[in-house]
């Protein structure tokens, strides 16, 4: 047990102690950077926490072993992706065997050799941790943008690479958020600078062959509630400056051919408006929800337009219908949209108006819109597959609806999606509402009540879990288990109603929803209360928190991967990267005091009583910039403080790795059979 060193805090006239706020590091900036400097006290009670997690997990090394095998024999070592077309050139990721990054290659559209232009594999040698971030090539083909992290702090370092002699230029850019928009002569690129406190506030842009202290800033916010990121448009007519919170969205327009004009606004933020943008031939068309339209819808407007009153009704706003995502090629306008839980694409053609949609039959899957990095063009990229298909890239032609399957995501070691059964069924929640609930199960597993399961959740962010597949999760449904996805309030799974009902003061929504669907899991006989393993990350794991504290008689383990469980200390401490942005997600507790009772109510770290726990495991990053370490590593101390039961709680923290946890793609593989061997030995199927 650590040591307690109770602070006190008053809010709102209302006291509390944190027995365990000194495992926060005063100096968590510069941990960032360099992890060395974190506080000896506070490493020492990592790693012994690191040593015990160990211990207790001894005798799953060889369990361990063989799930690593087994997944890895199911990733093609040298895949390759369907190289997407951009003029003369097509670009896309390959693999060598063995090799944990892959590299970035493009080849000509007519044919030809393949030329390596990065190679992830050579650059990460000899780094503990590294993670590729944006690659993006110049318009002439010249120059290759590109960042990497090798701390897993999410800072991320832009190098400029000339593509002919394969050199990067003898200087880079630190501290950025790891994306470039390059201008429309390629003379140079835009980006975002992260602050002290991991902020991206600054829009620069870079122009070759300088001195990046020189850069120029393009823009600047002030309000430390907001993200802010730069795009471009399809056509490449306007570099976009995004700014935004959960429920507020700004946009200012630059020409990428003059990166020196001062950037204009769209539309004056607006609490609750939302939008975003795209251009084609001299119009805008702009996905928002205003004017009520909560599941939105997309309007259009001259490309001058500076404000809300210039736009123009062009895709109605429907309820249930939400629009994800849309993009406008010189030709046709293409959205992303989710109607009854499941996904679709529509295409529009501009000239007349002219409406179809791209829809699949299984009864839960995933699709997704990949784009294309051309204009002019009628050809559009998507991926599908669900919870028994494995991925699929097709490539559809906008005018003749014409599919074409150009990969298939083989499975080495063998799939027959014929073995397994995946099914859509709704859980009654407590108020009436029902639930949607992905499975996946073999054939032969027997329905009556004795399968493990391993049921996952988030519910946060307006964010959908998809039904894709998953080939780590068939090493659990080949022994047995059923895989369940618990789509609750606080996603977008049934529009935007659905994120709505479970933010801010309707937050316990998300939490008795997901206790629901164990509920219904078991009367309808798919496993039992014993045998259900929750599993959730990040706001999913401040999930796996709650339900903990509200009914660990329901659960037979609890697996919690980077949780966010010091909900109410973390909304109450301004300085930490994502709080003031996070405020319309979980409300203010430093201005309003019922957002204070409400955070209060439901947050993990406070809420921990004494009464006993099922098993829990428990996954933390020493650099996570989103779900710092101390929530986590406070969380466990307390759970062991108060809880009254023998059952195990576990802490592992990746010393050299963020919220991302391990970088490679199979080192990743580490990771998830630790978590599976957790499962498999609760459950007692270690053999």
């Amino acid at each position: 047990m650590p040591e307690r060193r109770p602070v006190q805090d008053v809010r709102h006239g209302l006291e509390r102690s944190d027995a365990y706020a000194w495992l926060r590091a005063a100096n968590w900036q510069d941990v960032f950077k360099d992890t060395t400097v974190l506080d000896p006290a506070i490493r020492a009670h990592l790693l012994a926490e690191n040593a015990y997690q160990e211990a207790v997990m001894a005798g799953t090394e060889v369990l361990r072993e063989t799930l690593i095998a087994e997944m890895r024999g199911r990733i093609k070592e040298d895949d390759s992706s369907v190289p997407a077309p951009d003029g003369e050139w097509a670009y896309g990721i390959s693999y060598e065997a063995g090799a944990e990054y892959p590299r970035f290659i493009r080849r000509p559209r007519a044919g030809g050799a393949e030329s390596v232009l990065l190679d992830g594999q050579k650059e990460a040698a000899d780094r503990a941790y590294f993670s590729l971030g944006g690659i993006a090539h110049s318009g002439d083909h010249r120059w290759l943008a590109w960042s990497h992290d090798d701390k897993g702090s999410e800072f991320y370092a832009v190098s400029i690479r000339d593509t002919e002699t394969g050199k990067d230029l003898p200087y880079r850019i630190e501290d950025t958020s790891g994306q470039a928009v390059w201008s429309a002569r390629s003379g140079g690129f835009f980006y975002t600078r992260l602050d002290s406190n991991h902020r991206p506030s600054r829009v620069f842009f870079h122009k070759l062959g300088t001195d990046p202290a020189d850069d120029a800033l393009i823009y600047e916010e002030t309000d430390s509630g907001f993200f802010m990121g730069v795009g471009k448009t399809q056509s490449d007519e306007y570099v976009v400056i995004d700014i935004h919170d959960h429920e507020t969205a700004e946009c200012w327009l630059i020409p990428a051919a003059n990166p020196a004009a001062e950037p204009r606004l769209l539309a004056e933020r607006e609490t609750g408006v939302e939008y975003d943008v795209d251009e084609a031939n001299g119009t805008l068309y702009i996905r928002t929800n205003a004017d009520g339209a909560r599941d939105y819808k997309i309007v259009t407007a001259a490309s001058d337009a500076s404000r809300r009153a210039d736009w123009t009704d062009y895709v109605p706003h429907e309820d249930g219908r939400l629009i994800l995502s849309h993009m406008v090629l010189k030709r046709h306008l293409i959205w992303l949209e989710r109607r009854d839980g499941l996904p679709r694409i529509v295409v529009k053609r501009l000239s007349d108006g002219e409406e179809h949609a791209v829809a699949f039959d299984e009864e839960a899957y995933s699709l997704g819109l990949a784009g294309t990095y051309e204009f002019d063009t009628t050809t559009i990229r998507f991926s599908y597959s669900s919870l028994t298909t494995p991925a699929q890239t097709y490539d559809y032609d906008v005018e003749t609806r014409e599919r074409t399957l150009l990969k298939t995501q083989e499975v080495p070691s063998g799939h027959d999606p014929e073995d397994y059964v995946t099914r859509r069924i709704f859980a009654p929640a407590t108020d009436g509402e029902m639930v949607p609930v992905s499975l996946l199960y073999r054939k032969d597993t027997p329905l009556d009540g004795s399968a493990p399961c391993l049921l996952y959740g988030y519910g946060s962010y307006g964010i959908t879990i998809p039904a894709s597949f998953n080939t780590n999760a068939l090493s659990l449904v080949n022994r047995g288990f059923v895989y369940a996805i618990a789509h609750i309030r606080g996603g977008k799974d049934k529009g935007f109603a659905w994120y709505d009902a479970g933010r801010r003061r309707n937050k316990a929504n998300t939490f008795t929803d997901f206790i629901a669907v164990a509920d219904h899991l078991v009367t309808e006989r798919f496993t039992s209360y014993e045998k259900i393993v929750a599993e959730g990350g990040s706001a999913g794991g401040m999930l796996m928190g709650a339900v903990a504290n509200m009914a660990p008689e329901k659960f037979g383990g609890i697996i919690a991967v980077v949780p966010f469980v010091d909900v109410l200390n973390t909304m109450l401490d301004d300085t930490l990267p994502l709080t003031p942005p996070e405020w319309p997600e979980w409300g203010n507790p430093v201005l309003s005091g019922e957002d204070y009772a409400v955070i209060a109510s439901y947050s993990p770290y406070d809420n921990v009583k004494r009464q006993a726990y099922p098993p829990i495991l428990v996954l933390a990053g020493l650099t996570d910039p989103r779900v710092t370490y101390w929530e986590p590593a406070k969380w466990v101390a307390r759970l062991r403080e108060m809880k009254t039961d023998d059952n195990p709680v576990l802490l592992r923290t990746n010393m050299d790795s963020g919220h991302a946890g391990a970088s490679g793609r199979f080192s990743k593989l580490e990771e998830v059979a630790y978590i599976y061997a957790f499962a498999l030995r609760l459950m007692g199927k270690e053999a």
